[in-house]
């Protein structure tokens, strides 16, 4: 209730439609695998890749919905064999419900707690906190945020993902429009009569024009009403991200795609490259973002004010990489077939060339060997092994391909 008053719209809307839509007749179907919160990338950006694992570790899911990062993190943690007790917390007894079904189908165990994110305090303090699509929705996300800081613990750190304006224009404009036709009727109403209105948009309409939203709109009722006819709903660009942490007590530690954020790629002209180069971190994301116009969010890890020093994981003898994502032949194959590789992000396609030698250095990244080892292997001298695999580190590591973990202890 908000007040005493009227129940809360958001939690009447996940009540109606848990978003997002998950089966838990189908979970062993495929396991979800998304950003923030892959143990992998947590160990990278919040325990500079040697978090002993062995040792207890609390970890709370604030806004867990029907469960995606629930079940990602405690799928991998099983097969890891750390000592993690996980904590869900969500407001939505429904999504509640699926997230449960969907753990209780693997086997796996958590720890659920029906209540607001504000809430979080009383639960900690944990050592890391997943985040992901909820402070957007927040009456008051600064308050949000920081109740999600007190309740971490020493040396712990946030994986979040908010809402970004530029790559989901046109939402904006719409969710006016329907909240002035339909905003009074019940949920399965506003949805029935928005689906009409979109049948018959003309091609000048925001929506109609915006060809990164068809995942949203195609995720049946439960995804157009969490684009569309969502009561609260705040995106945040670059500059507004460094503004939230900032008001909450949070620093960011780094975005988790960086690459997104350099403006460099962006532009063709070397004079206007090289002023773009001497912004600051801050400004230079948000120039990226300005300039590539297709960010519908933005997903990045935090720490308590003067705590980020050290934080990321660093190229050094003793790291550990492991490969996220693609499969390392694969991209082994692609890079000296191809002197590189290319990937389309949010219908943005990259291309990242790279010395064709560098492929090999793929092949002996198997998450055990460190890269003192991995040089090794190769037969290649230590200047030069290290040469050579910071120029395969910063493009792997800019879309995600790559983190450092050692996983000690395990």
């Amino acid at each position: 209730m908000i007040n005493g008053a009227q129940p809360d719209p958001v939690k009447r809307q996940y009540e109606a439609y848990p978003y997002p839509v998950r089966d838990p007749a189908r979970e062993m179907d495929e396991l979800m695998i998304g950003s923030p919160s892959h143990p992998l990338e947590i160990d990278h950006f919040i325990f500079g890749g040697n978090r002993d694992w062995t040792q207890p570790t609390r970890i709370l899911v604030a806004g867990g919905g029907t469960g995606d990062a629930l079940v990602m993190m405690a799928q991998i943690f099983a097969d890891w064999g750390a000592n993690v007790e996980l904590h869900y917390l969500d407001m939505s007894e429904a999504s509640r419900a699926i997230a449960e079904a969907r753990m209780a189908a693997r086997g796996l165990g958590a720890t659920y707690h029906t209540a607001d994110l504000l809430s979080a305090p009383d639960l900690g303090p944990f050592d890391y906190i997943d985040c992901c699509g909820v402070l957007h929705h927040l009456p008051d996300p600064v308050a949000g945020a920081s109740a999600l800081k007190s309740a971490l613990a020493p040396g712990g750190g946030i994986g979040a993902m908010v809402y970004a304006p530029y790559g989901r224009a046109g939402v904006y404009e719409m969710q006016d429009v329907l909240r002035t036709l339909v905003g009074n009727d019940q949920p399965a109403q506003q949805v029935e009569l928005s689906r009409r209105l979109l049948s018959s948009l003309p091609p000048t309409s925001g929506i109609a024009r915006n060809p990164f939203l068809a995942d949203h709109i195609s995720a049946g009722d439960a995804g157009l009403y969490d684009l569309l006819l969502h009561s609260r709903d705040q995106a945040y660009d670059v500059d507004g991200v460094y503004d939230l942490l900032d008001a909450s007590g949070l620093e960011l530690v780094s975005f988790s795609m960086p690459g997104r954020y350099n403006p460099r790629p962006l532009i063709a002209d070397e004079e206007l490259r090289k002023r773009a180069e001497a912004l600051s971190p801050r400004a230079a994301g948000a120039l990226a973002e300005r300039l590539a116009g297709n960010q519908k969010a933005h997903v990045f890890y935090a720490v308590p004010k003067g705590t980020g020093e050290g934080r990321v994981a660093e190229v050094k003898g003793s790291a550990v990489p492991n490969m996220v994502g693609p499969r390392g032949a694969e991209l082994a194959s692609a890079i000296w077939e191809n002197g590189g590789f290319t990937i389309t992000v949010d219908g943005l396609t990259v291309e990242r060339n790279l010395p064709k030698e560098v492929a090999g250095i793929i092949t002996g990244i198997d998450g055990k060997r460190d890269l003192n080892a991995i040089g090794s292997m190769l037969g290649w001298d230590a200047k030069t092994f290290l040469l050579g695999f910071n120029n395969l580190y910063q493009p792997l590591n800019n879309f995600n391909f790559l983190r450092f973990s050692a996983r000690r202890g395990l």
